[in-house]
């Protein structure tokens, strides 16, 4: 399996992996250097959270290497009246009776809480490819299914201003 991404997600990611390599795991392991003179590494509070920040640094590099090294690129294409890739798209939701502004991103750029709505969640994948005035079932699951109307589309680019998520 691999995941999706754009030039610009990858761009993002490596240099995120050389801050974490080159700044981050150098002060990190200062911090391990200097809470272990502490004292009894048994009872050793700060000397314990240096160690998990170092591994979580850890992880993440593993985990941003992995993305990279896995993704399949994608261009971001689309017709110029349906909704595509980074477009901003004013959806009704009928059961709700409301209207909400989502952009539609990669996975690894989504935030639903600020209306970025990655192109894989059920909305995202669902209003992909469909036009202003269409009425579109949203799937969330086998009992759970709404309907949105596409109210308005602003063609978008991946202008590097979104940053990629943590994990």
């Amino acid at each position: 399996m691999y995941d999706e991404l754009t030039e610009v997600d990858i761009k993002k990611m490596e240099e995120e992996i050389e801050y974490r390599k080159t700044v981050l795991a150098p002060e990190l392991g200062a911090e391990l250097k200097r809470t272990r003179e502490f004292g009894d590494l048994s009872e050793n509070a700060e000397y314990k959270e240096a160690k998990r920040a170092k591994r979580k640094n850890e992880g993440r590099i593993r985990y941003l290497e992995n993305m990279i090294r896995t993704a399949k690129v994608i261009e971001i294409g689309g017709g110029a009246d349906e909704v595509g890739l980074f477009d901003r798209v004013l959806i009704y939701n009928e059961k709700m009776n409301a209207e909400k502004e989502i952009e539609i991103v990669t996975t690894l750029r989504q935030n639903a809480l600020l209306g970025f709505v990655s192109k894989e969640s059920p909305l995202g994948g669902a209003v992909m490819g469909h036009k202003v005035g269409e009425r579109v079932l949203v799937k969330v699951s086998d009992t759970m299914s709404y309907y949105v109307q596409i109210r308005r589309i602003t063609k978008g680019k991946d202008d590097e201003s979104l940053p990629i998520s943590g994990y």
